[in-house]
């Protein structure tokens, strides 16, 4: 059997290099949009937040935002105070963000491996620059959707960090807020750090540089991969654009925005694959986890359920959305 699986993997590879020999045009126009992806969406939108986080965390803010938000982390989402770091970091940086700041945390003994398991799947947000600048505007040209879109990809990952509750909850901390405490906890670890300040800047800009490239590797891999999967198979229009959202996000929901269908199709499949991630999300996120022994498959099912979830509320509230003019 395995003899079997490895002959199948070596035809798999030996068909992929002919293609890519044989529709050299094709090839290089996927390597040509994934390098053009990461130039103006990936590199500006999470090079400055991979390094200021990785500063943050050695200059001790998780531990500050730990003290004053483990009572609203507990209550809603039964996890330590300190992933409140990685919650409303990920919001505003946007995925694979969200298994960097994981990772980090996790490496360094704030949080166990379940703790690190959940955060990460209630976490995975996408950019809310994204969201709001390329796919609102560029791709679909109307700001009300992106507003609507923005929320219930919100709103479903909330949903989702409810519902796991109940999943290794972490033990009940003080929830009484304390400033004093906070600064104190910040100043602590802050001081404990025997890097100076310029080592801090230097390692989080390489470490920043190395994750960004592995996401840059795996954008063109997948994107590549798809453009021989797709040259070879005869299918509908719409669906061919999804399947590529389920692949690489971004070029999916380009080719979605870009189909002769109703409004409110394209931002219902527009939200779910956000809320999926797509391969190439799930493939980065695996990559920057290699070196951990953090759970992918509850990381999986989440994003399923997300997309369902999310996919779900644009379908309901996507009239009365625009019906109250918002």
């Amino acid at each position: 059997m395995r003899r079997i699986v490895s002959v199948i993997i070596m035809g798999i590879l030996i068909f992929t290099l002919f293609k890519i020999l044989t529709a050299s045009e094709s090839i290089l126009n996927s390597v040509n949009f994934s390098l053009n992806v990461f130039k103006n969406n990936v590199f500006p939108s999470l090079f400055p937040f991979f390094v200021l986080a990785n500063i943050l965390i050695k200059c001790g803010i998780p531990e500050f935002m730990g003290c004053l938000f483990k009572g609203v982390m507990n209550k809603f989402f039964k996890i330590k105070g300190i992933c409140a770091f990685i919650f409303f970091m990920s919001i505003i940086s946007g995925n694979p963000a969200n298994a960097k700041y994981t990772r980090e945390l996790y490496l360094d003994g704030k949080i166990n491996k379940y703790e690190a398991t959940k955060i990460l799947c209630f976490t995975c947000f996408s950019n809310p620059l994204f969201i709001l600048g390329t796919v609102s505007i560029l791709f679909l040209n109307n700001k009300e959707a992106g507003l609507l879109i923005l929320l219930c990809h919100y709103l479903g990952n909330v949903i989702i960090g409810f519902g796991m509750r109940r999943y290794h909850p972490s033990k009940k901390e003080n929830a009484r807020f304390s400033l004093k405490k906070a600064v104190n906890e910040m100043h602590l670890k802050r001081i404990s750090n025997k890097e100076g300040f310029g080592q801090i800047i230097t390692s989080s800009i390489i470490s920043s540089i190395d994750t960004l490239l592995l996401i840059l590797g795996v954008i063109t891999m997948c994107l590549v991969l798809t453009t021989i999967t797709f040259d070879n198979l005869n299918l509908n229009s719409v669906f061919r654009s999804v399947l590529n959202g389920f692949v690489e996000m971004t070029q999916g929901l380009k080719y979605i925005s870009l189909e002769a269908i109703p409004l409110k199709l394209k931002c219902v499949l527009t939200v779910m694959i956000l809320s999926f991630g797509g391969l190439s999300v799930h493939m980065q996120i695996m990559g920057i986890l290699n070196d951990t022994d953090i759970k992918y498959l509850p990381f999986l099912c989440a994003r399923i359920c997300h997309a369902i979830i999310s996919s779900v509320l644009m379908f309901v509230l996507f009239d009365f959305w625009f019906d109250i003019g918002v």
